[in-house]
């Protein structure tokens, strides 16, 4: 596979062209940013700890009916996706109070929600991605409803898949975000795109509450690079 030219470059990955047309190179980097970029840093292996990661939970998903963008690992800091385009709504599910939750809400983290929230949330780190309803959606045509209504079930599907996956690695899932993509090359079927890793996923040492995840950067809690590496180990193993 040959890698052309750059066609993207977020805070966390850069995506490249490929001979294929219907293909991209997604590359990990050690970047770090919180309060969409208001804070910024460097992990080192960071990227390797992702790339290794989010390899491991869309194989996970995928075995488990959820099409995704993943074609393969390249190596250690690439992956081979499938090329889509990608839909402007961030799609978070909560588990568990924490984060803007929390804030908003007035409560203290920690507090098992009794059934799962999925917030919608409009992609645009200049706006600080604000939360929005499925009418703000369809009325600015960032979605389909059939759209909206699969994005709803692949996330309420994911969630129990994961929550059973990290439940056995001694992990709370307490929260996620996930992007998904329309491929061109498949008649325009949605795809979970972007990534899943600690940098969009809030995960909670079972027991403690240790904080394993991007709040270690987020909230300056130290210890960051082992954190990931120990992710990184627990998932793959």
């Amino acid at each position: 596979m040959e890698q052309r030219n750059q066609l993207y470059e977020g805070k966390a990955k850069i995506l490249y062209e490929t001979d294929d047309p219907g293909l991209l190179i997604q590359y990990f980097k050690d970047d770090a940013s919180a309060f969409n970029a208001k804070k910024l840093g460097h992990i080192e292996s960071k990227g390797i700890f992702n790339n290794k990661i989010s390899t491991r939970l869309f194989q996970e998903v995928e075995a488990n009916g959820i099409p995704t963008h993943f074609v393969k690992n390249l190596s250690a800091r690439e992956m081979l996706v499938k090329r889509v385009d990608i839909i402007m709504v961030e799609v978070v599910l909560r588990n568990v109070v924490a984060g803007s939750l929390a804030k908003r809400m007035g409560l203290e983290e920690g507090k098992i929600l009794s059934l799962p929230i999925i917030d919608l949330h409009l992609k645009d780190d200049a706006l600080d991605d604000p939360l929005i309803n499925e009418d703000t959606v369809i009325a600015f045509d960032l979605a389909t409803r059939e759209e909206l209504f699969q994005m709803r079930e692949y996330t309420l599907k994911i969630n129990r898949i994961l929550i059973e996956f990290f439940d056995s690695r001694n992990i709370d899932l307490i929260d996620f975000k996930l992007e998904f993509g329309r491929s061109a090359a498949d008649g325009g079927k949605l795809l979970l795109a972007d990534e899943i890793t600690p940098d969009g996923c809030r995960l909670w040492e079972k027991g403690t509450g240790r904080k394993m995840d991007k709040d270690r950067f987020r909230r300056d809690l130290g210890n960051i690079k082992a954190t990931y590496a120990e992710v990184e180990r627990l998932v793959t193993s």
